[in-house]
């Protein structure tokens, strides 16, 4: 069985659109992350970012799953350690 998921993407039908509400901001924000990982994609974007590019969001990703997760909810959420 696969550890990951991006069923939300899948499923959703309601506005996608930014600066409406945070509800919408939420739900925009969640299906771009999701499109945005799709193997295809980034085997095609990875392959076109600077170097600057990546350290870029490698920073952004990194400094929000910091602010945001404890250590438990790190392992057990992002590494989907047992």
């Amino acid at each position: 069985m696969a550890k990951h998921s991006h069923l939300f993407v899948e499923d959703f039908d309601g506005f996608l659109g930014y600066g409406m509400d945070r509800k919408t901001d939420e739900n925009t924000v969640q299906v771009y992350l999701q499109k945005f990982s799709d193997d295809d994609l980034m085997n095609t974007v990875l392959q076109r970012m600077s170097d600057d590019d990546l350290a870029e969001v490698f920073g952004v990703l990194s400094k929000m799953l910091k602010k945001h997760l404890t250590e438990p909810e790190y392992h057990r959420l992002f590494l989907k350690e047992d």
